[in-house]
């Protein structure tokens, strides 16, 4: 099948492009644009008396939008020239990975501990964590920075790689409004409980699957990469389950068992302390180079998920 070709094509120079470019600051972004439009339709929605009601309409027309129009202009593009459809999927694929950008965000909070500026590790990891940030230690700083990490690989490379592997870039725009809907208004606070359920509920079922993809993957990669992956498989065993999302703590798990650190415990957001469950064993204590650490597996889950991906791609053209 010649789409499926020039469709796998695209998916390869997207990941390859990620991991050189990322999202370098002041570009245009797809995922910025879909929450201007989260922004929009919820000043729309959020008056109606019926909040859950009004967050199913903000969750409809977001993928309708999110969603049809990629896809339209992608049929639009073959239909004009394949090459002209290859192009426009391999930007699409590059903006929904977020392999790079994730290790540079993380990476300046490295950077700001190793130079012994707490007060800007705080407000860079701030930049991709949603706790409160203000009052975090070195320790709760690198503990942050190192749970961001473990999560955002199933949601930003993972579950991208997974939807796009299944129906090109237009499905993968479908799972980012859905991931940037539940982030932007899927908080169990007095605003969000009602209007963001719709949103919350679906970024769950969206990441069902591919979050316990990328922890078993992640469990292989400790392994190659010769981190505890014995310890990784016992606490994604028993620690899995330790968090308020059935999908979070998945990854979060392999991750403190790879690196034999404990992470999660209680936090504070918007003010208001949140008890929440360990997650690993306090085997040794945190450090800043754990966030490099957790870098280097990324990447390698990353590798594997797409070897993975471009296998399943080339079994299904064999197939037809």
């Amino acid at each position: 099948m010649k789409w499926l070709l020039f469709a796998t094509g695209a998916l390869t120079a997207g990941f390859l492009i990620d991991l050189v470019l990322g999202d370098p600051r002041g570009w245009p972004h797809l995922i910025r644009l879909f929450g201007w439009l989260i922004k929009v339709f919820e000043r729309v929605f959020y008056p109606m008396k019926n909040k859950r009601a009004g967050g199913v309409l903000l969750v409809l027309c977001v993928l309708l939008l999110c969603a049809g129009i990629p896809a339209l202009v992608l049929f639009l593009a073959w239909s004009v020239s394949p090459w002209a459809y290859f192009v426009l999927e391999s930007l699409l694929c590059w903006q929904l990975l977020a392999t790079r950008s994730l290790r540079d965000e993380s990476r300046a909070v490295y950077d700001a501990l190793v130079a012994n500026d707490l007060p800007e590790a705080r407000h860079a990891v701030s930049m991709i964590v949603g706790r409160d940030t203000a009052a975090l230690d070195e320790a709760g700083v690198t503990r942050a920075a190192v749970e961001t990490i473990a999560e955002n690989t199933a949601d930003g490379i993972a579950a991208p790689l997974f939807y796009i592997m299944l129906g090109g870039a237009a499905l993968g725009c479908l799972y980012k409004a859905a991931n940037t809907m539940d982030s932007m208004v899927g908080y169990k606070n007095e605003r969000y409980l009602e209007f963001g359920c719709a949103a919350a509920h679906l970024d769950d079922v969206l990441n069902f699957l591919p979050a316990r993809l990328c922890a078993a993957i992640m469990i292989l990669g400790a392994r190659i990469l010769r981190m505890d992956g014995k310890n990784a498989l016992r606490i994604y065993r028993r620690d899995r389950r330790n968090h308020a999302s059935p999908n979070s703590a998945h990854t979060e798990a392999v991750m403190a068992g790879a690196l034999r650190v404990r992470l999660a415990g209680d936090a504070y957001y918007f003010g208001k302390l949140l008890k929440k469950p360990y997650i690993g064993d306090d085997q040794r204590p945190i450090e800043a180079k754990d966030i490099l650490r957790a870098h280097r597996l990324m990447y390698m889950t990353a590798l594997i998920l797409f070897m993975l991906a471009l296998l399943l791609r080339g079994l299904l053209y064999a197939a037809v």
